[in-house]
C-alpha cells in the first residue's frame, strides 16, 4: 500500500476540517470533490474573481447530500484580512490555491495580480498562523526557476524571474519560510508544473493551454501555438496534485521529532516541492494528442496548428525533479500526460456547453 492510499485511509476514518481557498476554481474545486467524497469537513473561501458557481453545482452532483452538507461556502476575498480570518476560524488544515494565474495577465496588470498574490497571501498566513491551524499548504509554481537553464529543475536551484507572476510565487515562498522561522508555523510549498483536468476554465485570454485547444477543436477552429513548437513542459494531470496537497497538508503528523524548545521538527516540514510528473512533452506532441483523442468526436484526424510568435515571459523548457516529494512526502504520481488527456477530452466532449 503506497503512502497516499494509507493516508485516505486513515482520513476516511478520522474526520479533519479543511479550508480550500480559490474553491471555486479549477485546482481548488478538485481538492472539494476529494475531500468530501472522503467524508472530510470543508469550508471553501472564493470570490469569483476566477472561479465559476458551476464547478460548486458539478462538486455538489458528485457528491451524496451528507457529504455535500459537510461544506460551508464563504463569499470573500483573501486581500481582506477578515475574510480569512473568518475562514481560517476552526480549520485543521489549509490548502491555499486562491491566486490571479497567467503570465500574460500579470503583465498586462502587474497592480491586480500582486495584490491578490502577495497581499492576500500574506493575509492568509498571518490568519492561518492566529488561527492555530496545523500546516499551510500553499500552491507555489515553476514560474519561479525563471531563466535557470538546467533541466530537470531541483528546488534549490532557481533563476531570476521571468514575469510579474513568478515574481509573486517566488515572494509567496520567501514570506512562507519567514513564517516558519519566525512563527513556527508550519508550511509546505508546492510548485505546480502546468496542472491540468476537468473543470479548468478553456475560455478568455488567460485560458490554460489544453482546454483552449480542446475547446477550439471542437468548434472547428484554428489552434495557435506559440513558437516553433518545441517549447517543453511537464503536464500534471489534477488527481498528482490533489495526492502532493493531501500528504503535504498531515505529512507533519507522524515521526516528528520535539526540540528542546518544544518546536515540533519534522523534516518534510517548511519546505517547497516540485508537484509534477518527471516528464515533458512539447507543444508539438500535446496537440497531436488532444487532436487523437477528439477523433472520435468529429474532429479531423488532420487538422494541423498554426504557429506564430513566442509569448513575452514564458520559459522555454520546463521539466521537473520530483525526487525530492518522492522521499520526504511519499508522493507519487499516479497518472501519465496520455491518461490525463484521455480523462479531461472526455470531460470536455461532456461539458460542451461550458465551452460557448
Amino acid at each position: 500500500m503506497t503512502p497516499y492510499e494509507q493516508l485516505l485511509q486513515t482520513l476516511s476514518a478520522s474526520p479533519k476540517t479543511w479550508l480550500v481557498t480559490g474553491v471555486a476554481g479549477f485546482i481548488g474545486s478538485n481538492l472539494l470533490e476529494a475531500l468530501l467524497k472522503l467524508d472530510q469537513r470543508v469550508v471553501g473561501l472564493d470570490n469569483f474573481a476566477t472561479g465559476y458557481q458551476h464547478n460548486l453545482d458539478e462538486v455538489q452532483s458528485l457528491v451524496s447530500p451528507a457529504q455535500w452538507a459537510n461544506f460551508q461556502f464563504i463569499q470573500g476575498d483573501i486581500r481582506n484580512l477578515e475574510d480569512c480570518q473568518r475562514a481560517c476560524a476552526g480549520v485543521d488544515y489549509v490548502l491555499h490555491q486562491a491566486a490571479l494565474g497567467s503570465v500574460p495577465r500579470s503583465l498586462a496588470d502587474p497592480i491586480t495580480t500582486n495584490s491578490a498574490n502577495i497581499t492576500g497571501f500574506l493575509n492568509m498566513l498571518v490568519a492561518a498562523r492566529d488561527a492555530r491551524v496545523k500546516s499551510f499548504t500553499y500552491a507555489a509554481s515553476s514560474s519561479t526557476y525563471g531563466d535557470h537553464p538546467a533541466l530537470p529543475k531541483v528546488e534549490d536551484n532557481i533563476g531570476k524571474p521571468l514575469s510579474p507572476y513568478a515574481v509573486t510565487k517566488y515572494v509567496n515562498e520567501l514570506y512562507a519560510d519567514v513564517f516558519s522561522k519566525c512563527y513556527g508555523f508550519h508550511t509546505i510549498g508546492l510548485r505546480y508544473f502546468n496542472v491540468f483536468g476537468p473543470r479548468q476554465n478553456p475560455n478568455g485570454a488567460y485560458a490554460a493551454v489544453i482546454p483552449k485547444w480542446v475547446s477550439s477543436l471542437l468548434k472547428g477552429e484554428t489552434v495557435f501555438i506559440n513558437g516553433d513548437g518545441e517549447t517543453s513542459r511537464d503536464f500534471s494531470f489534477i488527481q498528482n496534485a490533489i495526492q502532493a496537497n493531501l500528504l503535504a497538508a498531515t505529512v507533519g503528523e507522524s515521526h516528528c521529532e520535539k526540540r528542546s524548545d518544544g518546536a515540533i521538527h519534522h523534516p518534510a516540514l517548511n519546505q517547497v516541492y516540485n508537484m509534477a510528473v518527471g516528464d515533458r512533452t512539447n507543444l508539438k506532441q500535446l496537440f497531436a494528442l488532444v487532436r487523437d483523442n477528439l477523433v472520435p468526436f468529429g474532429v479531423p484526424a488532420n487538422s494541423e496548428p498554426e504557429y506564430r510568435d513566442f509569448r513575452a515571459g514564458d520559459v522555454r523548457h520546463s521539466l521537473a525533479d520530483t525526487s525530492k516529494a518522492q522521499l520526504l512526502l511519499g508522493y507519487e504520481p499516479t497518472h501519465r500526460i496520455s491518461d490525463g488527456i484521455q480523462s479531461a477530452t472526455r470531460w470536455y466532449v461532456d461539458h460542451q456547453n461550458l465551452l460557448q
